[in-house]
Protein backbone atom coordinates (compact mmCIF):
# COMPACT_ATOMS: atom_id res chain seq x y z
CA UNK A 1 0.00 0.00 0.00
CA UNK A 2 1.09 3.55 -0.70
CA UNK A 3 0.81 4.53 2.96
CA UNK A 4 2.85 1.61 4.38
CA UNK A 5 6.09 3.59 4.54
CA UNK A 6 4.44 6.45 6.39
CA UNK A 7 2.58 4.13 8.75
CA UNK A 8 5.93 2.64 9.78
CA UNK A 9 7.38 6.12 10.33
CA UNK A 10 4.39 7.04 12.52
CA UNK A 11 4.64 3.88 14.61
CA UNK A 12 8.39 4.37 15.07
CA UNK A 13 7.74 7.94 16.18
CA UNK A 14 5.15 6.71 18.69
CA UNK A 15 7.46 4.03 20.08
CA UNK A 16 10.40 6.40 20.45
CA UNK A 17 8.32 8.94 22.35
CA UNK A 18 6.74 6.31 24.65
CA UNK A 19 10.12 4.70 25.33
CA UNK A 20 11.64 8.08 26.06
CA UNK A 21 8.97 8.81 28.65
CA UNK A 22 8.84 5.43 30.37
CA UNK A 23 12.54 4.53 30.26
CA UNK A 24 13.80 7.79 31.75
CA UNK A 25 14.61 7.08 35.38
CA UNK A 26 15.48 10.72 36.04
CA UNK A 27 12.07 12.06 34.98
CA UNK A 28 9.42 11.91 37.72
CA UNK A 29 6.55 13.49 35.77
CA UNK A 30 5.48 14.56 32.27
CA UNK A 31 3.91 17.92 31.53
CA UNK A 32 0.37 17.69 30.16
CA UNK A 33 1.17 20.05 27.28
CA UNK A 34 3.73 17.49 26.01
CA UNK A 35 1.15 14.71 26.20
CA UNK A 36 -1.38 16.93 24.39
CA UNK A 37 1.06 17.75 21.57
CA UNK A 38 1.95 14.06 21.19
CA UNK A 39 -1.67 12.93 20.93
CA UNK A 40 -2.60 15.83 18.65
CA UNK A 41 0.16 14.79 16.25
CA UNK A 42 -0.87 11.12 16.32
CA UNK A 43 -4.51 12.00 15.69
CA UNK A 44 -3.72 14.21 12.71
CA UNK A 45 -1.33 11.78 11.03
CA UNK A 46 -3.39 8.64 11.67
CA UNK A 47 -6.45 10.29 10.18
CA UNK A 48 -4.51 11.19 7.03
CA UNK A 49 -3.14 7.63 6.73
CA UNK A 50 -6.61 6.11 7.22
CA UNK A 51 -5.64 4.28 10.43
CA UNK A 52 -9.16 4.38 11.79
CA UNK A 53 -8.66 2.63 15.14
CA UNK A 54 -5.54 4.65 15.97
CA UNK A 55 -7.39 7.82 14.98
CA UNK A 56 -10.34 6.88 17.21
CA UNK A 57 -8.16 6.05 20.24
CA UNK A 58 -5.97 9.14 19.95
CA UNK A 59 -9.08 11.34 19.53
CA UNK A 60 -10.63 9.91 22.67
CA UNK A 61 -7.41 10.35 24.67
CA UNK A 62 -6.90 13.86 23.36
CA UNK A 63 -10.36 14.90 24.57
CA UNK A 64 -9.47 13.67 28.06
CA UNK A 65 -6.25 15.68 28.33
CA UNK A 66 -7.48 18.88 26.69
CA UNK A 67 -8.52 20.64 29.89
CA UNK A 68 -6.03 19.02 32.26
CA UNK A 69 -3.60 21.35 34.05
CA UNK A 70 -1.56 19.04 36.26
CA UNK A 71 1.43 16.99 35.11
CA UNK A 72 1.32 13.17 34.79
CA UNK A 73 3.18 10.69 36.95
CA UNK A 74 5.02 8.01 34.97
CA UNK A 75 2.73 5.19 36.13
CA UNK A 76 -0.40 7.26 35.57
CA UNK A 77 0.65 8.09 32.01
CA UNK A 78 1.67 4.49 31.32
CA UNK A 79 -1.81 3.31 32.27
CA UNK A 80 -3.44 6.08 30.25
CA UNK A 81 -1.49 5.35 27.05
CA UNK A 82 -1.53 1.57 27.31
CA UNK A 83 -3.74 1.19 24.21
CA UNK A 84 -1.27 3.14 22.09
CA UNK A 85 1.64 1.01 23.37
CA UNK A 86 -0.14 -2.20 22.40
CA UNK A 87 -0.93 -0.87 18.91
CA UNK A 88 2.71 0.17 18.51
CA UNK A 89 3.93 -3.30 19.41
CA UNK A 90 1.39 -5.20 17.27
CA UNK A 91 2.05 -3.10 14.17
CA UNK A 92 5.83 -3.10 14.51
CA UNK A 93 6.05 -6.89 14.75
CA UNK A 94 3.15 -8.13 12.68
CA UNK A 95 2.42 -5.27 10.24
CA UNK A 96 -1.23 -6.24 10.45
CA UNK A 97 -4.07 -3.83 9.88
CA UNK A 98 -4.20 -1.78 13.05
CA UNK A 99 -7.34 -2.54 14.94
CA UNK A 100 -7.47 -6.29 14.24
CA UNK A 101 -7.74 -8.06 17.59
CA UNK A 102 -7.00 -11.81 17.81
CA UNK A 103 -9.56 -14.00 19.51
CA UNK A 104 -8.83 -14.72 23.14
CA UNK A 105 -8.52 -18.40 23.83
CA UNK A 106 -10.47 -20.14 26.52
CA UNK A 107 -8.79 -19.62 29.87
CA UNK A 108 -9.55 -23.25 30.70
CA UNK A 109 -8.06 -24.63 27.48
CA UNK A 110 -6.51 -28.12 27.81
CA UNK A 111 -2.87 -28.24 28.88
CA UNK A 112 -0.64 -30.61 26.90
CA UNK A 113 2.85 -31.64 28.00
CA UNK A 114 5.44 -32.64 25.37
CA UNK A 115 8.60 -34.47 26.48
CA UNK A 116 11.16 -34.81 23.66
CA UNK A 117 14.86 -34.00 23.33
CA UNK A 118 14.54 -33.21 19.61
CA UNK A 119 14.22 -29.46 20.06
CA UNK A 120 13.31 -28.76 16.41
CA UNK A 121 10.43 -31.23 16.53
CA UNK A 122 9.39 -30.03 19.99
CA UNK A 123 9.11 -26.41 18.82
CA UNK A 124 7.26 -27.48 15.67
CA UNK A 125 4.72 -29.63 17.55
CA UNK A 126 4.22 -26.94 20.21
CA UNK A 127 3.33 -24.40 17.50
CA UNK A 128 0.96 -26.83 15.77
CA UNK A 129 -0.82 -27.82 18.98
CA UNK A 130 -1.17 -24.22 20.15
CA UNK A 131 -2.64 -23.27 16.77
CA UNK A 132 -5.59 -25.45 17.85
CA UNK A 133 -6.17 -23.26 20.90
CA UNK A 134 -4.50 -25.62 23.39
CA UNK A 135 -1.77 -24.63 25.82
CA UNK A 136 1.52 -26.55 25.61
CA UNK A 137 4.42 -26.91 28.03
CA UNK A 138 7.58 -28.53 26.75
CA UNK A 139 10.47 -30.44 28.31
CA UNK A 140 13.67 -31.98 26.98
CA UNK A 141 14.78 -33.85 30.12
CA UNK A 142 13.03 -36.49 32.20
CA UNK A 143 13.73 -34.99 35.64
CA UNK A 144 12.27 -31.58 34.80
CA UNK A 145 9.36 -33.19 32.96
CA UNK A 146 8.34 -35.29 35.95
CA UNK A 147 8.58 -32.30 38.29
CA UNK A 148 6.53 -30.15 35.94
CA UNK A 149 3.93 -32.88 35.51
CA UNK A 150 3.25 -32.86 39.26
CA UNK A 151 3.19 -29.06 39.45
CA UNK A 152 1.12 -28.25 36.36
CA UNK A 153 -1.31 -31.23 36.10
CA UNK A 154 -1.47 -31.56 32.29
CA UNK A 155 -4.52 -32.98 30.53
CA UNK A 156 -2.49 -34.99 28.00
CA UNK A 157 1.13 -36.15 27.86
CA UNK A 158 3.20 -36.81 24.72
CA UNK A 159 6.48 -38.65 25.42
CA UNK A 160 9.36 -39.67 23.16
CA UNK A 161 10.87 -43.06 23.98
CA UNK A 162 14.49 -41.96 23.51
CA UNK A 163 15.36 -39.34 26.12
CA UNK A 164 18.74 -38.51 27.69
CA UNK A 165 19.45 -39.98 31.14
CA UNK A 166 16.05 -41.70 31.45
CA UNK A 167 14.04 -43.37 28.71
CA UNK A 168 10.47 -42.40 27.93
CA UNK A 169 9.45 -45.79 29.34
CA UNK A 170 10.96 -44.88 32.71
CA UNK A 171 9.23 -41.49 32.72
CA UNK A 172 5.95 -43.16 31.86
CA UNK A 173 6.40 -45.65 34.71
CA UNK A 174 6.95 -42.86 37.24
CA UNK A 175 3.94 -40.90 36.00
CA UNK A 176 1.77 -44.00 35.89
CA UNK A 177 2.30 -44.52 39.63
CA UNK A 178 0.58 -41.19 40.11
CA UNK A 179 -2.11 -41.60 37.44
CA UNK A 180 -3.14 -45.21 38.05
CA UNK A 181 -6.47 -43.94 39.41
CA UNK A 182 -6.82 -41.02 37.04
CA UNK A 183 -7.48 -40.73 33.34
CA UNK A 184 -4.76 -38.66 31.71
CA UNK A 185 -4.12 -39.68 28.09
CA UNK A 186 -0.50 -40.66 27.52
CA UNK A 187 0.90 -40.84 23.98
CA UNK A 188 4.27 -42.42 23.19
CA UNK A 189 6.23 -41.32 20.08
CA UNK A 190 9.24 -43.02 18.52
CA UNK A 191 11.04 -43.95 15.33
CA UNK A 192 11.14 -47.44 16.86
CA UNK A 193 7.87 -48.99 15.76
CA UNK A 194 8.68 -52.64 16.33
CA UNK A 195 6.19 -54.87 18.11
CA UNK A 196 8.27 -55.08 21.32
CA UNK A 197 8.48 -51.28 21.70
CA UNK A 198 4.76 -50.83 21.17
CA UNK A 199 3.86 -53.59 23.64
CA UNK A 200 6.28 -52.16 26.22
CA UNK A 201 4.69 -48.71 25.83
CA UNK A 202 1.20 -50.07 26.44
CA UNK A 203 2.42 -52.12 29.41
CA UNK A 204 3.85 -48.95 30.97
CA UNK A 205 0.50 -47.18 30.67
CA UNK A 206 0.48 -45.55 27.21
CA UNK A 207 -2.93 -44.96 25.65
CA UNK A 208 -1.59 -44.47 22.15
CA UNK A 209 1.59 -44.96 20.09
CA UNK A 210 2.55 -42.62 17.22
CA UNK A 211 5.46 -43.35 14.93
CA UNK A 212 8.02 -40.85 13.73
CA UNK A 213 8.22 -39.11 11.32
CA UNK A 214 4.88 -37.76 12.44
CA UNK A 215 1.95 -37.17 10.11
CA UNK A 216 0.91 -33.82 11.60
CA UNK A 217 -2.71 -33.89 10.44
CA UNK A 218 -3.24 -37.38 11.87
CA UNK A 219 -1.33 -36.44 15.03
CA UNK A 220 -3.57 -33.44 15.75
CA UNK A 221 -6.73 -35.46 15.17
CA UNK A 222 -5.58 -38.23 17.52
CA UNK A 223 -4.64 -35.75 20.24
CA UNK A 224 -8.01 -34.03 19.85
CA UNK A 225 -9.83 -37.36 20.20
CA UNK A 226 -7.92 -38.14 23.42
CA UNK A 227 -8.80 -34.71 24.85
CA UNK A 228 -12.46 -35.21 23.94
CA UNK A 229 -12.47 -38.60 25.71
CA UNK A 230 -10.89 -37.05 28.79
CA UNK A 231 -13.48 -34.26 28.85
CA UNK A 232 -16.33 -36.79 28.68
CA UNK A 233 -14.69 -38.90 31.38
CA UNK A 234 -14.14 -35.93 33.69
CA UNK A 235 -17.75 -34.82 33.31
CA UNK A 236 -19.09 -38.27 34.15
CA UNK A 237 -16.94 -39.03 37.19
CA UNK A 238 -18.00 -37.79 40.63
CA UNK A 239 -15.21 -39.35 42.72
CA UNK A 240 -11.70 -37.90 42.86
CA UNK A 241 -9.42 -40.66 41.58
CA UNK A 242 -6.57 -40.04 44.01
CA UNK A 243 -8.35 -39.49 47.33
CA UNK A 244 -11.59 -41.42 46.67
CA UNK A 245 -13.81 -38.61 47.98
CA UNK A 246 -16.18 -36.45 45.92
CA UNK A 247 -14.55 -34.13 43.39
CA UNK A 248 -15.22 -30.43 42.77
CA UNK A 249 -17.46 -31.20 39.76
CA UNK A 250 -19.95 -32.79 42.13
CA UNK A 251 -19.67 -29.90 44.58
CA UNK A 252 -21.88 -27.55 42.53
CA UNK A 253 -24.87 -29.90 42.49
CA UNK A 254 -24.33 -30.86 46.13
CA UNK A 255 -24.24 -27.22 47.18
CA UNK A 256 -27.57 -26.55 45.46
CA UNK A 257 -29.17 -29.41 47.41
CA UNK A 258 -27.41 -28.20 50.56
CA UNK A 259 -29.01 -24.75 50.22
CA UNK A 260 -32.41 -26.24 49.35
CA UNK A 261 -32.35 -28.43 52.46
CA UNK A 262 -31.41 -25.45 54.62
CA UNK A 263 -34.37 -23.46 53.24
CA UNK A 264 -36.81 -26.36 53.50
CA UNK A 265 -35.82 -27.28 57.09
CA UNK A 266 -35.08 -23.69 58.15
CA UNK A 267 -31.76 -24.95 59.51
CA UNK A 268 -28.16 -23.77 59.71
CA UNK A 269 -25.38 -24.76 57.36
CA UNK A 270 -21.65 -24.12 57.36
CA UNK A 271 -18.99 -24.51 54.69
CA UNK A 272 -15.34 -25.19 55.56
CA UNK A 273 -12.20 -25.04 53.41
CA UNK A 274 -9.19 -27.01 54.71
CA UNK A 275 -5.60 -27.05 53.49
CA UNK A 276 -2.56 -29.09 54.62
CA UNK A 277 0.12 -26.81 56.07
CA UNK A 278 3.51 -26.63 54.32
CA UNK A 279 2.52 -29.37 51.91
CA UNK A 280 5.09 -28.24 49.33
CA UNK A 281 7.83 -29.19 51.80
CA UNK A 282 6.52 -32.76 51.77
CA UNK A 283 6.88 -32.95 47.98
CA UNK A 284 10.30 -31.27 48.03
CA UNK A 285 11.63 -33.44 50.88
CA UNK A 286 10.05 -36.85 50.31
CA UNK A 287 8.86 -36.74 46.71
CA UNK A 288 5.50 -36.55 45.00
CA UNK A 289 4.61 -40.21 45.57
CA UNK A 290 4.76 -39.64 49.32
CA UNK A 291 2.85 -36.38 48.81
CA UNK A 292 0.05 -38.31 47.10
CA UNK A 293 -0.08 -40.79 49.99
CA UNK A 294 -0.39 -37.89 52.45
CA UNK A 295 -3.31 -36.42 50.50
CA UNK A 296 -5.02 -39.82 50.39
CA UNK A 297 -4.60 -40.37 54.13
CA UNK A 298 -5.72 -36.82 54.92
CA UNK A 299 -8.88 -37.29 52.85
CA UNK A 300 -9.71 -40.58 54.55
CA UNK A 301 -9.04 -39.03 57.97
CA UNK A 302 -11.51 -36.23 57.19
CA UNK A 303 -14.06 -38.69 55.87
CA UNK A 304 -13.87 -40.77 59.06
CA UNK A 305 -14.11 -37.68 61.27
CA UNK A 306 -17.28 -36.06 59.90
CA UNK A 307 -20.91 -37.15 60.21
CA UNK A 308 -22.76 -39.13 57.56
CA UNK A 309 -24.92 -36.05 56.91
CA UNK A 310 -21.86 -33.94 56.05
CA UNK A 311 -20.16 -34.10 52.65
CA UNK A 312 -16.45 -33.98 51.81
CA UNK A 313 -14.96 -32.86 48.48
CA UNK A 314 -11.44 -32.57 47.15
CA UNK A 315 -11.35 -29.03 45.81
CA UNK A 316 -7.85 -29.13 44.33
CA UNK A 317 -4.29 -30.06 45.28
CA UNK A 318 -4.25 -30.51 49.05
CA UNK A 319 -7.35 -28.35 49.58
CA UNK A 320 -10.69 -29.86 50.66
CA UNK A 321 -14.22 -28.52 51.18
CA UNK A 322 -16.76 -29.82 53.70
CA UNK A 323 -20.47 -28.97 53.73
CA UNK A 324 -21.78 -29.31 57.31
CA UNK A 325 -25.55 -29.78 57.59
CA UNK A 326 -27.50 -28.32 60.51
CA UNK A 327 -24.46 -26.92 62.29
CA UNK A 328 -23.47 -23.50 63.55
CA UNK A 329 -20.15 -21.82 63.05
CA UNK A 330 -19.19 -22.25 66.72
CA UNK A 331 -20.00 -25.97 66.67
CA UNK A 332 -17.95 -26.57 63.51
CA UNK A 333 -15.00 -24.58 64.85
CA UNK A 334 -14.90 -26.86 67.89
CA UNK A 335 -15.18 -29.98 65.70
CA UNK A 336 -12.38 -28.89 63.38
CA UNK A 337 -10.09 -27.90 66.24
CA UNK A 338 -10.59 -31.35 67.73
CA UNK A 339 -9.86 -32.92 64.32
CA UNK A 340 -6.73 -30.76 64.00
CA UNK A 341 -5.42 -32.01 67.33
CA UNK A 342 -5.98 -35.64 66.28
CA UNK A 343 -4.45 -35.17 62.83
CA UNK A 344 -1.33 -33.51 64.23
CA UNK A 345 -0.57 -36.72 66.17
CA UNK A 346 -0.52 -38.98 63.09
CA UNK A 347 2.90 -40.28 62.07
CA UNK A 348 3.56 -40.31 58.32
CA UNK A 349 6.42 -42.53 57.19
CA UNK A 350 8.82 -42.60 54.28
CA UNK A 351 11.12 -45.55 54.77
CA UNK A 352 12.77 -45.00 58.14
CA UNK A 353 11.84 -41.30 58.26
CA UNK A 354 8.78 -40.17 60.22
CA UNK A 355 7.08 -36.78 60.06
CA UNK A 356 3.91 -35.07 61.27
CA UNK A 357 1.65 -32.49 59.68
CA UNK A 358 -1.10 -30.02 60.55
CA UNK A 359 -3.83 -28.31 58.60
CA UNK A 360 -5.49 -24.90 58.57
CA UNK A 361 -9.18 -24.23 58.03
CA UNK A 362 -11.54 -21.38 57.26
CA UNK A 363 -15.27 -21.67 57.96
CA UNK A 364 -18.28 -19.64 56.97
CA UNK A 365 -21.85 -19.92 58.28
CA UNK A 366 -24.23 -19.40 55.39
CA UNK A 367 -26.88 -16.93 56.53
CA UNK A 368 -28.22 -15.87 53.15
CA UNK A 369 -29.82 -18.72 51.25
CA UNK A 370 -29.24 -16.77 48.01
CA UNK A 371 -25.44 -16.85 48.28
CA UNK A 372 -23.79 -18.78 45.45
CA UNK A 373 -21.14 -21.47 45.77
CA UNK A 374 -18.37 -19.25 44.44
CA UNK A 375 -19.08 -16.52 46.99
CA UNK A 376 -19.39 -19.00 49.86
CA UNK A 377 -16.06 -20.67 49.06
CA UNK A 378 -14.37 -17.32 48.51
CA UNK A 379 -15.47 -16.12 51.94
CA UNK A 380 -14.39 -19.35 53.67
CA UNK A 381 -11.13 -19.17 51.71
CA UNK A 382 -10.42 -15.71 53.09
CA UNK A 383 -10.76 -17.11 56.60
CA UNK A 384 -8.44 -19.98 55.62
CA UNK A 385 -5.73 -17.61 54.46
CA UNK A 386 -6.16 -15.55 57.56
CA UNK A 387 -5.42 -18.76 59.47
CA UNK A 388 -2.33 -19.27 57.31
CA UNK A 389 -1.12 -15.73 57.89
CA UNK A 390 -1.74 -16.07 61.64
CA UNK A 391 0.66 -18.98 61.98
CA UNK A 392 -1.15 -22.02 60.50
CA UNK A 393 -2.43 -25.07 62.41
CA UNK A 394 -5.56 -23.15 63.36
CA UNK A 395 -9.20 -22.62 62.46
CA UNK A 396 -10.57 -19.17 61.64
CA UNK A 397 -14.18 -18.09 61.11
CA UNK A 398 -15.38 -15.63 58.51
CA UNK A 399 -18.57 -14.41 60.20
CA UNK A 400 -17.18 -13.03 63.45
CA UNK A 401 -13.93 -11.61 62.14
CA UNK A 402 -13.42 -8.55 60.02
CA UNK A 403 -11.33 -10.04 57.26
CA UNK A 404 -9.25 -7.96 54.99
CA UNK A 405 -8.80 -9.77 51.71
CA UNK A 406 -6.26 -12.39 52.78
CA UNK A 407 -4.29 -13.50 49.75
CA UNK A 408 -1.50 -15.58 48.40
CA UNK A 409 1.41 -13.41 47.33
CA UNK A 410 2.63 -13.82 43.74
CA UNK A 411 5.77 -11.81 43.03
CA UNK A 412 6.04 -11.07 39.31
CA UNK A 413 9.44 -9.92 38.04
CA UNK A 414 9.82 -8.71 34.45
CA UNK A 415 13.40 -8.57 33.16
CA UNK A 416 13.61 -7.08 29.66
CA UNK A 417 15.78 -4.33 28.19
CA UNK A 418 12.92 -3.09 25.96
CA UNK A 419 11.09 -0.34 27.85
CA UNK A 420 7.98 -0.71 25.70
CA UNK A 421 7.73 -4.45 26.43
CA UNK A 422 8.23 -3.80 30.15
CA UNK A 423 5.46 -1.19 30.16
CA UNK A 424 3.06 -3.42 28.22
CA UNK A 425 3.70 -6.38 30.55
CA UNK A 426 3.22 -4.19 33.62
CA UNK A 427 -0.15 -3.11 32.26
CA UNK A 428 -1.15 -6.69 31.42
CA UNK A 429 -0.53 -7.75 35.01
CA UNK A 430 -2.20 -4.61 36.36
CA UNK A 431 -5.39 -5.60 34.52
CA UNK A 432 -5.50 -9.13 35.96
CA UNK A 433 -7.64 -10.09 38.93
CA UNK A 434 -7.56 -13.42 40.75
CA UNK A 435 -9.46 -14.57 43.80
CA UNK A 436 -7.13 -14.62 46.83
CA UNK A 437 -4.01 -13.87 44.80
CA UNK A 438 -2.16 -10.61 45.30
CA UNK A 439 0.20 -9.62 42.48
CA UNK A 440 3.33 -7.64 43.27
CA UNK A 441 4.79 -6.62 39.90
CA UNK A 442 8.26 -5.13 39.39
CA UNK A 443 10.24 -4.58 36.21
CA UNK A 444 14.01 -4.55 35.64
CA UNK A 445 15.90 -3.39 32.58
CA UNK A 446 18.77 -5.86 32.97
CA UNK A 447 19.76 -9.01 34.85
CA UNK A 448 22.22 -7.39 37.20
CA UNK A 449 19.59 -4.94 38.39
CA UNK A 450 17.23 -7.85 39.09
CA UNK A 451 19.80 -9.99 40.93
CA UNK A 452 21.11 -7.06 42.98
CA UNK A 453 17.56 -6.29 44.15
CA UNK A 454 17.33 -9.47 46.30
CA UNK A 455 13.84 -9.84 44.86
CA UNK A 456 13.80 -13.62 45.34
CA UNK A 457 14.09 -13.29 49.13
CA UNK A 458 10.56 -11.86 49.32
CA UNK A 459 7.87 -14.12 50.74
CA UNK A 460 5.45 -15.75 48.31
CA UNK A 461 5.60 -17.53 44.98
CA UNK A 462 7.77 -16.01 42.26
CA UNK A 463 6.90 -15.71 38.57
CA UNK A 464 9.86 -14.55 36.50
CA UNK A 465 9.53 -13.35 32.89
CA UNK A 466 12.94 -13.24 31.22
CA UNK A 467 13.96 -11.84 27.87
CA UNK A 468 16.37 -14.25 26.22
CA UNK A 469 18.70 -11.65 24.71
CA UNK A 470 19.83 -8.65 26.76
CA UNK A 471 23.02 -6.66 27.15
CA UNK A 472 25.29 -7.24 30.17
CA UNK A 473 23.58 -10.52 31.14
CA UNK A 474 21.18 -12.49 28.97
CA UNK A 475 18.13 -14.40 30.15
CA UNK A 476 19.86 -17.80 30.11
CA UNK A 477 22.57 -16.55 32.47
CA UNK A 478 19.94 -15.19 34.87
CA UNK A 479 17.97 -18.46 34.65
CA UNK A 480 21.08 -20.48 35.44
CA UNK A 481 21.82 -18.38 38.54
CA UNK A 482 18.18 -18.52 39.73
CA UNK A 483 17.92 -22.29 39.31
CA UNK A 484 21.13 -22.82 41.30
CA UNK A 485 19.93 -20.62 44.16
CA UNK A 486 18.22 -21.74 47.34
CA UNK A 487 14.98 -20.22 46.01
CA UNK A 488 14.85 -22.40 42.86
CA UNK A 489 11.86 -24.50 44.00
CA UNK A 490 9.75 -21.39 44.51
CA UNK A 491 10.35 -19.77 41.11
CA UNK A 492 8.38 -20.29 37.90
CA UNK A 493 10.04 -18.97 34.74
CA UNK A 494 8.60 -17.88 31.40
CA UNK A 495 11.26 -17.18 28.76
CA UNK A 496 10.79 -14.74 25.87
CA UNK A 497 12.84 -16.05 22.93
CA UNK A 498 13.43 -15.38 19.25
CA UNK A 499 11.82 -17.51 16.54
CA UNK A 500 15.16 -18.89 15.33
CA UNK A 501 16.71 -19.43 18.75
CA UNK A 502 16.36 -23.22 18.90
CA UNK A 503 19.56 -23.61 20.88
CA UNK A 504 18.43 -20.97 23.37
CA UNK A 505 15.06 -22.69 23.78
CA UNK A 506 16.74 -26.05 24.34
CA UNK A 507 19.10 -24.53 26.89
CA UNK A 508 16.29 -22.67 28.66
CA UNK A 509 14.23 -25.86 29.04
CA UNK A 510 17.31 -27.78 30.18
CA UNK A 511 18.07 -25.14 32.82
CA UNK A 512 14.53 -25.34 34.20
CA UNK A 513 12.32 -22.79 32.42
CA UNK A 514 8.65 -23.69 32.82
CA UNK A 515 7.61 -22.34 29.45
CA UNK A 516 8.74 -20.16 26.57
CA UNK A 517 7.05 -17.72 24.20
CA UNK A 518 8.64 -16.81 20.90
CA UNK A 519 8.93 -13.21 19.76
CA UNK A 520 7.09 -11.55 18.19
CA UNK A 521 4.04 -12.62 20.16
CA UNK A 522 0.42 -11.59 20.16
CA UNK A 523 -0.25 -9.55 23.28
CA UNK A 524 -3.71 -11.05 23.64
CA UNK A 525 -2.29 -14.57 23.40
CA UNK A 526 0.48 -13.71 25.86
CA UNK A 527 -2.06 -12.44 28.38
CA UNK A 528 -4.14 -15.60 28.00
CA UNK A 529 -1.04 -17.77 28.53
CA UNK A 530 -0.01 -15.80 31.62
CA UNK A 531 -3.50 -16.23 33.12
CA UNK A 532 -3.46 -19.97 32.50
CA UNK A 533 0.05 -20.37 33.95
CA UNK A 534 -0.84 -18.45 37.10
CA UNK A 535 -3.99 -20.51 37.63
CA UNK A 536 -1.94 -23.70 37.30
CA UNK A 537 0.99 -22.65 39.48
CA UNK A 538 -0.85 -21.04 42.43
Amino acid sequence: MIFDKYKSILITKMKNQLTGWFDNNEQASIENRDVYRFLHSIKGTSGTLELDLLYSISSELLAKVENRKSPWSIQELRDFLNGLMEISYEYEHFHEEIGKTPDLRDGDAPLIQIIDDDISLLIFLKDKLESKGWMVIANTTAEKAIEQYYNMHPDCIIIDINLPEQSGFEVLSVIQKHTNRAFIPKIMCSIKTDRESRIEAYKKGADDFIEKPIDVEEFLIRVERHLERKKIFDQSVLIDELTQVYNRKFLKDSYSRFISDMARLNSNGTIAVLDIDYFKRVNDTYGHIVGDKVRMEFAQFLKRSIRSTDTLFRYGGEEFVILFQRATETEIKEVLERMLEEFSQIDFKDGEQTFRLTFSAGIYRIENKEIGLHSAIKTADEALYLAKESGRARVETANKLKISKATKQLNVSIVDDDALIRSILINIFSSLEFDNISLDVKAYEDGMQFLDSDRLTQNGIHFLILDGIMPVMDGLEILQIVKKSQHRNNVHVLMLTGRKSENDIAEALKLGADDYVTKPFSLTELQARIVRLIKRMV
